[in-house]
């Protein structure tokens, strides 16, 4: 029986389409992946961030108008780490008692319902506040303040708090972590000399967010963050899953 022969010109159309199709289901299995890989994830794993969070103040909509002009609007200066939040080129000046005051304090967006400061203990020091540790929001019975503009002024009689330490995450590193909304970790700090492991950091988690710790100016200093060796997040009270930064 004659073997059947095949063009030489077919054999090239065949070997191109083969490779055709093997680079086009390469290419969906690799954009596959990369569509599936959690916000903030690298290489398939959670990323930690630890930040710093200088003094700061979210204002409402209106508060925006009255202090720096009817229809201003903040204007985005700089993106965060977390999608959608942005510092603003506005900055105010807080207020305190006795005419105390703390110049030139960043305006952070989007704008909120309720307008807040957050200080470190050495601000509220400053301005003869005593501000209590409070999570974002939670305003009810904290002090109140003056906030000077270019346009006007806003007496809060509320808002005034020191931001508890926290930790955004999305639901893939709660998983990674063994935690869930509201659960507490440990923040583990390695520097020379000045190591520190940090309590009570409240889980902040929801589907966008990416995996990023807060602290205040007073924290990052106690720990020297800028010389860490070593940084982990664990579950409070145990276990053995953790996080390098």
């Amino acid at each position: 029986m004659n073997n059947p022969t095949i063009d030489r010109n077919q054999i090239e159309s065949m070997v191109r389409a083969a490779i055709r199709g093997a680079s086009g289901a390469t290419g969906q299995c690799t954009g596959a992946a990369v569509a599936e890989q959690p916000p903030g994830w690298v290489d398939g794993k959670p990323n930690l961030r630890v930040s710093i969070s200088a003094r700061h103040c979210h204002l409402t909509d209106e508060h925006v108008e009255t202090l720096f002009g009817p229809g201003s609007v903040l204007e985005p200066e700089k993106d965060l780490y977390q999608d959608g939040f942005y510092a603003a080129k506005q900055t105010v000046m807080v207020v305190g008692p006795r005419r105390r005051m703390l110049p030139n304090v960043r305006v952070l967006g989007p704008t909120r319902g309720a307008s807040q400061v957050e200080l470190a203990f050495t601000d509220s020091i400053s301005l003869g506040i005593d501000a209590p540790v409070r999570h974002s929001g939670k305003i009810d019975g904290t002090p109140g303040c003056v906030l000077v503009g270019p346009a006007g002024t806003v007496q809060l009689d509320q808002g005034v708090i020191r931001a508890a330490r926290h930790v955004h995450m999305n639901f893939a590193d709660a998983d990674h972590f063994g935690v869930q909304n509201g659960d507490m970790m440990q923040l583990i700090v390695r520097s020379p000399d000045c190591g520190v492991i940090f309590e009570d950091v409240l889980v902040r988690a929801d589907e966008a967010a990416k995996l990023e710790v807060h602290i205040d100016t007073d924290e990052g200093n106690a720990c020297h963050l800028d010389a860490a060796t070593e940084i982990k997040l664990v579950r409070q009270g145990g276990g053995a899953c953790g996080c390098g930064g």
